[in-house]
């Protein structure tokens, strides 16, 4: 057959695949193996009720033909309303474009802003798929670690280093997957500084931006000189309980915001209807909100109670999301190495850190997709399994 362009043959990122170990877990649990899955990010339960209805009733009224590009009105608008919560900005309606989810956002902000071989700076560990969406969009990018010791939170001279004269922008993720960690509002600030003194855009990726201990979140939006240079990718997925929905938005100038409206023409031709109408009321309504941020803090405490103490092993980040990260170097360097391992030893599945960056290799990321109990024993099972290897070296 004739060969695939460069630009899709690219996107899958090269490098360790950590998504084996939790295909190969995954497998066994199907086949009858008492498997603890840490290792994916969905809920573990429904999307609320009140959403389900909603979607149930517009089906019913006839509510399943096309949709205005870039978003009905009333969800535009009750995407504002969530933006100026989430970002301490005034937002009208025309600053929002409504996508298929928090990835259709990333990938509209990279077509929106990257033209081919200009350059980007991704900030590390990252969510899985920012290379392959940089690649998409036929650019560059350059990948800058943070520390473990620093929180995760990335340096102002690192990012200066990374930066070339094609740099069009900086990519960064508070509350951050897979690490955990939230940004302080200083980290914001010299990164802020960054944008403006450099003219480019500041992409960041607020999902989990509900999902956190009780740590302030500061939107770079709302920083002074930031709004018109600021896209802001925001979800349903997590907040709201309704990650296969496929629907979230994106936040930026308005003028921005009318140009990237004609990617939905030739990409999606707008969102279906009647997910639209269950979007509003779940928006409009708080559906789940308030007690699923609750489910996770509970979670979160739950777990790092249940590990705290453990030799050899260092909580790292883990203040917001749906994760802990787990340093665990003094065990086993190799993350992969030691998800396969944790595997095989105790029927616990984890996703090594290398498959978020090269920054998180000797990380592990735990999931809190699980119920207390369910934590609490994954917490022990892996307490027992480092201990046994410590005492082996």
């Amino acid at each position: 057959m004739p060969q695939p362009s460069a630009r899709i043959s690219h996107i899958v990122p090269s490098g360790k695949n950590g998504w084996e170990v939790h295909f190969a877990a995954l497998a066994r649990k199907e086949a009858g193996d008492k498997i603890i899955m840490l290792s994916v990010g969905d809920h573990d339960f429904d999307t609320p009720e009140g959403t389900v209805e909603a979607c149930v009733e517009a089906v019913r009224a006839g509510y399943h033909h096309y949709t205005q590009l870039p978003g009905l009105p009333r969800l535009r608008e009750g995407f504002a309303k969530l933006s100026q919560e989430c970002t301490g900005v005034e937002t009208s309606a025309d600053e929002v474009l409504v996508t298929i989810g928090g990835q259709g956002a990333l990938y509209a902000a990279f077509q929106g802003i990257l033209d081919p071989g200009s350059h980007a700076v991704i900030v590390s560990p990252y969510y899985a798929t920012y290379p392959g969406t940089v690649r998409a969009a036929g650019g560059r990018y350059t990948e800058i670690e943070t520390y473990a010791e620093n929180g995760f939170e990335p340096r102002l001279e690192e990012i200066e280093a990374a930066l070339e004269p094609d740099t069009r922008a900086i990519l960064i993720n508070s509350p951050n997957n897979p690490t955990g960690a939230i940004y302080s509002r200083s980290t914001m600030e010299q990164i802020a500084e960054i944008c403006r003194q450099r003219d480019l855009w500041l992409l960041s990726d607020e999902v989990y931006w509900t999902i956190r201990a009780d740590v302030d979140h500061v939107s770079p939006r709302s920083l002074p000189g930031m709004k018109d240079r600021t896209l802001v990718i925001n979800s349903l997925s997590k907040s709201h309980g309704m990650t296969g929905w496929r629907i979230g938005w994106l936040t930026g100038p308005a003028e921005m915001i009318a140009v990237m409206t004609n990617l939905n023409l030739v990409a999606t031709y707008g969102i279906p209807d009647f997910v639209s109408r269950a979007a509003i009321a779940a928006v409009e309504n708080g559906f789940g909100v308030k007690e699923i941020a609750e489910r996770y803090k509970r979670r979160r405490d739950a777990f790092l109670d249940a590990i705290h103490g453990m030799n050899g092993v260092i909580v790292r980040g883990s203040q917001g999301g749906m994760y802990v990260m787990l340093d665990i170097r003094a065990v086993e360097e190799d993350s992969e190495k030691f998800a396969w391992d944790l595997l095989a030893a105790e029927n616990v599945a984890v996703m090594p850190g290398a498959s978020f960056g090269e920054a998180a290799n000797g990380h592990i990321r735990i999931s809190l997709c699980q119920e207390e109990e369910v934590l609490r024993e994954a917490a022990q099972r892996i307490r027992r399994f480092a201990g046994e290897k410590l005492a082996t070296r």
